[in-house]
């Protein structure tokens, strides 16, 4: 069995599942798999799921990156009809050689090209579903965005502004976060598994049902944070 099936298998796909059904399939498998839905007192249980959160991520980072690489291609592709960052010779229906510079400030499209955003306005923006992994969002403006399901492994968010944001179910495994403002941001469900929030203002941030916590922080650095409660994490 090749690597590429193998990631097929875990996500319980067949081979050649479109972008939409990986991420389906992702959402779901974290749903049954996420350690708070298991008791914490079955250590067998709490670590097979831990083996298969790492399998599932993994495969889905395989996967993503594989098909969103093949969107934007630098071959000779069909798809090179979409703009692109290079000045390609191409067909007379792209007459306006700015416009690779709009997405930042409208709605941002996930793209190879476009890794440094820090500083960009997105308050308010509907990022949901997107993938931002490895991009640099430091010290930008995401106050009230919709991060809701969006992937963004080792994003770079050091002091960026995510109050009141919806990072429901978002992914941010081992994400920069040193300083971020996430003043009533809602965490809930979302994986900050190994990120670093030291010094992060967590102040009314929605982290728990009632006594349950229902955010994934294994490994995450919280050293000097401001916790929901107001608390200064020692």
């Amino acid at each position: 069995m090749s690597e590429l099936e193998r990631y097929y298998r875990v996500l319980e796909l067949e081979p050649g599942a479109t972008l939409e059904e990986v991420n389906q399939a992702y959402k779901d498998l974290v749903f049954v798999w996420h350690p708070d839905r298991i008791p914490q007192d079955n250590l067998r249980l709490q670590q097979k799921a831990q083996d298969k959160l790492k399998a599932i991520n993994e495969a889905r980072d395989k996967l993503r990156s594989i098909k969103v690489k093949h969107q934007p291609t630098t071959y000779s592709h069909p798809h090179q009809h979409q703009p692109t960052t290079y000045s390609t010779p191409h067909p007379s229906h792209q007459p306006h050689p700015p416009q690779p510079k709009k997405p930042p400030q409208t709605g941002y499209e996930p793209s190879s090209k476009n890794t440094d955003l820090s500083g960009k306005d997105f308050s308010r923006a509907n990022l949901s579903n997107k993938d931002l992994s490895g991009r640099n969002l430091s010290f930008a403006n995401l106050s009230g965005a919709n991060l809701s399901d969006t992937f963004m492994h080792k994003v770079n968010l050091r002091g960026a502004d995510l109050s009141e944001a919806n990072l429901f179910r978002a992914n941010l495994l081992l994400a920069d976060m040193r300083e971020a403002n996430l003043r009533s941001a809602n965490l809930i469900g979302a994986d900050l598994s190994g990120a670093d929030l030291r010094g992060a203002d967590l102040t009314g941030a929605r982290i728990r049902s009632g006594d349950r916590l229902l955010v994934k922080l294994i490994g995450a650095n919280l050293a000097g944070a401001i916790m929901p409660d107001g608390s200064i994490h020692q």
